[in-house]
């Protein structure tokens, strides 16, 4: 396993020199999650303590998944010379992964210090073996097919991960905390500090907190012990607990659970967790080839047959219904 700390996160006042390569597919706020933190420290330091070049694969602009594009610089070259490459990726990424680029990608990693997957460009990096014998982690809807796809790696269910000159990042929030732990490691607390407050962001996550099923905002200041619920039950999906348990994992009486989910969910902590359970069924229906036997039994539910008439009672269809046209 590599462990060696990259020389761009230690401290250095050189400006860095970063090409962003965005796919079509990619969420938005990841490619401004990824280049944003660079502009807000040039802003705030006065210096150019980033310089940065966003290019696609063909030269022409990229369309995020909301519908906006993304202007670039020109097109990518394998050949260019920088310090970081970050790769920005999303829906549809996986396919591209199959073509000749990988091929450019292993290219290029010998002209920059630091590659980086965002997002599915993690699947990039794994694609082009970049991704072997290195701890690294991707979105958790993807968790599990990643992991079987690259079993030569160390996979983390952690926000981001820096391994020697690679790193792979969750998603938008753990890659804006992965840039300010870059900023900070290399140009200073300080600076990671104004940065932050231009966003009014205060809550920078460590690079291995777990990437959350549900993402609670601030649920626990409406009380602590739901916070620890969703927890529990995001936790034990295939092997559902009872209520009961929960409750009692919590420190409260079943009867107690039931009024405080009531109060700031407006259903019971059973119908919650069974409509948690169904929403991770409707995302493998969705974007994987699972059998649905499978995937009832990933989800907690008896059998196939139990699985299907719970979510047709939810849903108003089918499994099946939802699975993508061949």
């Amino acid at each position: 396993m590599n462990n060696e700390i990259s020389p761009l996160f230690l401290p250095n006042t050189e400006p860095l020199n970063v090409t962003v390569l965005v796919f079509s597919g990619a969420s938005l706020m990841c490619v401004a999650s990824t280049i944003d933190p660079m502009r807000a420290a040039n802003r705030v330091s006065g210096a150019s303590l980033f310089k940065w070049q966003v290019v696609s694969l063909d030269g022409k602009p990229t369309m995020t998944t909301c519908g906006l594009p993304i202007a670039v610089s020109g097109q990518f070259n394998a050949s260019e010379k920088g310090d970081m490459l970050l790769v920005v990726g999303g829906f549809g990424t996986a396919d591209i992964a199959r073509t000749t680029f990988t091929a450019n990608l292993r290219r290029a990693v010998h002209n920059y210090q630091m590659i980086g997957g965002i997002e599915a460009g993690s699947w990039l990096l794994g694609r082009a073996g970049l991704l072997t014998g290195r701890r690294a982690t991707t979105h958790w809807e993807d968790m599990e097919e990643f992991t079987a796809e690259f079993p030569d790696a160390d996979i983390r269910p952690d926000r981001y991960v820096i391994d020697g000159p690679v790193f792979t990042s969750g998603g938008a929030s753990p890659t804006f905390d992965l840039m300010l732990h870059l900023i900070r490691s290399r140009y200073g607390m300080s600076v990671a500090l104004d940065v932050a407050s231009v966003f009014i962001y205060d809550e920078a996550h460590a690079s291995n907190d777990a990437q959350p099923l549900i993402s609670l905002g601030r649920l626990d200041n409406v009380h602590p012990k739901l916070a620890v619920a969703i927890r529990l039950m995001e936790g034990h999906i295939e092997q559902p607990l009872t209520v009961g348990a929960i409750a009692k994992r919590c420190g409260l009486s079943a009867r107690s659970l039931e009024k405080i989910f009531a109060k700031a969910v407006g259903e019971g902590p059973g119908r919650y967790y069974l409509r948690l359970r169904l929403k991770v069924a409707r995302r493998l229906i969705t974007d994987t080839k699972s059998p649905l036997a499978d995937i009832a039994a990933r989800t907690g539910f008896s059998s196939a047959a139990a699985f299907t008439r719970t979510f047709r009672s939810f849903e108003g269809k089918p499994p099946s219904a939802f699975r993508p046209i061949q």
